[in-house]
């Protein structure tokens, strides 16, 4: 019994990490949006991001999610400009990355309990 236990403990400590890195990858998938807006000058990871190129907003979550060791085959990342404004993504226009992911334990009995998909929304306003 204590065995359990013991697994339990550490099954529900690795599921906190795993949102807590889920929430801080959605937290700098917004905060990227924010600042590379419509007026943002340059090309590729340094230049505007909006509707129809969410590419590298995607790639800043993948990127920080990897870096606490979760497995970014399994991340859903949606980016939502739902301004009315033109454009969409000009200053003042609202941004939205939702991240989720997919938790399996590491120890199968407790899939049952801790098998579930862990998610995070951020939202910001973008500046430029």
């Amino acid at each position: 019994m204590f065995i359990m236990v013991l697994f339990g403990v550490v099954e529900l400590g690795r599921m906190v990490v795993v949102y807590t890195t889920i929430a801080n990858a959605s937290r700098a998938g917004a905060r990227y949006a924010i600042v590379h807006g419509y007026y943002r000058t340059g090309s590729g990871a340094t230049g505007p991001s909006g509707p129809g190129s969410t590419t590298q907003v995607e790639t800043v979550v993948k990127n920080f999610a990897s870096a606490g060791l979760l497995d970014t085959t399994r991340l859903s990342i949606t980016v939502n400009y739902p301004g009315s404004g033109t454009p969409l993504n000009g200053p003042g226009q609202p941004v939205t990355v939702k991240v989720t992911y997919t938790y399996d334990a590491l120890v199968p009995f407790f899939s049952t309990l801790f098998g579930k998909t862990l998610g995070s929304t951020s939202e910001g306003v973008i500046m430029f």
